[in-house]
């Protein structure tokens, strides 16, 4: 690979969290959008078979003529899968429901966990200059996730503020280390992201006391609100940001946005 390209790697982030309704595809969408904001140009992968960042994004079913599974499975080229989206500074590599079968369909391919990785560092998608990658993962430590996680440099932890959140990410570490040992040593964790809380519930407090008390400086200093616009952006195919952009979400996802890209330039991830 040429210094050229080299230059041009972008900085790769996983959203995962074997637990489902945390948060990640959310995360996943306006994460990217507080990037773009900033001027990043942002690509977003969407490996999960529901296919709910590619919805998030303005990229109807229809129009996803090739996919996740078209890259990992056939051999397409990254380049040739992107999509704009209605967000400008953010494009898309969009999944459907095939990407269900690809834990099964993987399973005869020597390189199995190293699709993704590969994808990424092909010269023709890195002569685009993406400045970040952010791979939306499955509700699940599959082949997909694992996938994302050997083509990360590291991973974003949604973690939503309920009872037994902390209970859930013991096996996303023993995961990530067991990645880090066999296939990707510079994947490190990016940081916890406390979900949905709820400032006037007591639990709500409790759980983000608890992840800070367990986990340091690995939690973001920022947390995510439950709130309303939030939840109703996606049903308009828009980030919080551009659906409502003075909402307490919008503020919220802006200040994570800041949070990584300071993360990065102080060397923060752990």
């Amino acid at each position: 690979m040429s210094d050229e390209a080299q230059r041009r790697i972008p900085r790769v982030i996983a959203i995962a969290n074997q637990k489902g309704g945390v948060g990640k595809t959310t995360t996943t969408i306006n994460l990217a959008a507080g990037l773009a904001e900033f001027g990043y140009k942002v690509l977003v992968i969407d490996m999960d078979p529901q296919g709910n960042a590619s919805t998030g994004l303005g990229v109807v079913p229809e129009a996803r003529k090739q996919t996740t599974y078209d890259l990992l499975l056939d051999q397409a080229l990254l380049i040739d899968l992107i999509q704009d989206t209605t967000v400008p500074g953010i494009s898309l590599c969009p999944a459907n429901a095939d990407l269900a079968s690809a834990d099964i369909d993987l399973v005869s391919s020597e390189k199995r966990s190293f699709l993704l990785s590969d994808a990424i560092q092909e010269t023709r998608f890195l002569a685009i200059g993406h400045d970040f990658v952010l791979v939306d993962c499955p509700p699940s430590l599959s082949l997909l996730t694992v996938n994302a996680l050997v083509a990360a440099e590291s991973v974003l932890i949604p973690l939503q503020s309920e009872f037994f959140a902390l209970e859930g990410l013991s096996q996303l570490m023993l995961t990530v280390r067991d990645i880090r040992k066999s296939a990707n040593p510079r994947l490190r964790i990016e940081g916890v992201l406390v979900t949905m809380t709820d400032s006037r519930n007591r639990l709500s407090q409790q759980v983000e006391a608890d992840a800070r008390a367990t986990l340091g400086d690995m939690v973001f200093s920022t947390t995510i609100p439950r709130n309303v616009r939030v939840s109703e952006a996606p049903s308009y195919a828009l980030p919080i940001l551009q659906y409502d952009p003075t909402s307490k979400g919008a503020d919220a996802y802006r200040r994570l946005s800041l949070e990584v890209i300071s993360r990065k330039s102080n060397g923060r991830a752990a």
